[in-house]
């Protein structure tokens, strides 16, 4: 299935919805993020990469306000993160990596706490419980006890309760874990239609890098602390190596012209194919097909290999530290 990105069809705001600069967090001795800047615009989804231990759930408790950073300083939804927390919590949503769901109460009850905490008034913590459920498809089982629940419900009723409180921004915190290749589409599409149809921003953080590469508009890796690279799926693919166009010839002196005009071309005369090294770009891509043009040769068959995010992670990160606490993530 090709990416499909949410900004795609927008034109990209420039209102930023965070910014940090500095942000800094120790815990004893072991220095967790080490002056980390951000600038996310509203209505975008930013994911946040990296290993295990590279910071990547601090930073999301740091700009919750579910923490302190040790220096530096941010904005969330335009509320400073230190002098007006009050400001950013009103603002916010966060879904944590495991369901904040109580397994004693139904999907309805659960929700009805949701709007209590918010200090909604009946009527309306009822109409936007209704209304939630049944746009997360929720609505038949919304009497039924939430330990009965599959995990994919369970993420869907613990992002329902998220959204009681109307937030423009949210964080989601690995919110896929755990879920079949089914339920995490189905969250997927979901977080696209908050983007597109309500104006939300999102900031995700995920260990699936096909997950980043399906939603985000950028993407910053974390390693270690500190920001690595930033910038949209493409952009980041294209800074790794290994890129290439692949030609493929059935006859074998077709396949010598071919190489003889590629001098820098990877040869394999058994197969009868050459790699050209290639940017992934198009004028790249039309540069190779006008030389073949000219020498009126044509290919059997031509493919198009860029490197991916995994190419990306495993190039530009660490391995991730065995011993690193969880408070680290």
């Amino acid at each position: 299935m090709p990416a499909t990105h949410t900004g795609a069809s927008r034109v990209a705001p420039t209102a930023a919805a965070i910014s940090a600069a500095g942000l800094r967090k120790s815990y004893g001795d072991k220095l967790v993020l080490d002056g980390i800047d951000l600038r996310i615009a509203e209505g975008t989804v930013f994911a946040l990469l990296g290993p295990n231990g590279a910071g990547k759930t601090t930073t999301v408790e740091i700009l919750s306000t579910l923490i302190a950073a040790d220096a530096g300083e941010a904005r969330v939804a335009g509320c400073d993160l230190a002098r007006e927390p009050d400001g950013v919590r009103a603002a916010i949503g966060v879904t944590g990596q495991f369901a904040a769901v109580d397994n004693l109460l139904t999907a309805e009850e659960n929700m009805f706490l949701m709007a209590d905490l918010h200090h909604l008034g009946r009527a309306e913590g009822r109409r936007r419980t209704a209304a939630l459920l049944r746009r997360f498809d929720l609505a038949d089982a919304a009497r039924r006890s939430a330990a009965t629940f599959s995990g994919g419900m369970r993420r869907k009723l613990d992002l329902a309760m998220t959204l009681v409180g109307d937030p423009r921004i949210i964080f989601l915190d690995e919110p896929t874990t755990g879920l079949d290749p089914r339920s995490r589409r189905t969250m997927w599409d979901i977080i696209r239609e908050l983007v597109a149809e309500d104006g939300v921003t999102i900031f995700l953080t995920t260990q699936y890098l096909e997950e980043a590469d399906q939603l985000a508009d950028r993407i910053a890796v974390l390693d270690r602390g500190t920001l690595i690279a930033e910038g949209t799926a493409e952009e980041l693919k294209r800074r790794i190596p290994g890129g290439h166009i692949q030609l493929s010839f059935a006859e074998p002196h077709r396949f010598q012209l071919a190489a003889e005009l590629f001098e820098a071309a990877v040869r394999d005369a058994d197969s009868r194919t050459l790699r050209i090294p290639s940017d992934g770009s198009v004028p790249t891509l039309r540069a190779v097909l006008d030389i073949l043009d000219g020498a009126a040769l044509e290919a059997d068959t031509l493919t198009v290999h860029t490197p991916d995010l995994d190419d990306v992670f495993l190039t530009l990160t660490s391995p991730a530290d065995p011993t690193t606490s969880r408070s680290a993530s």
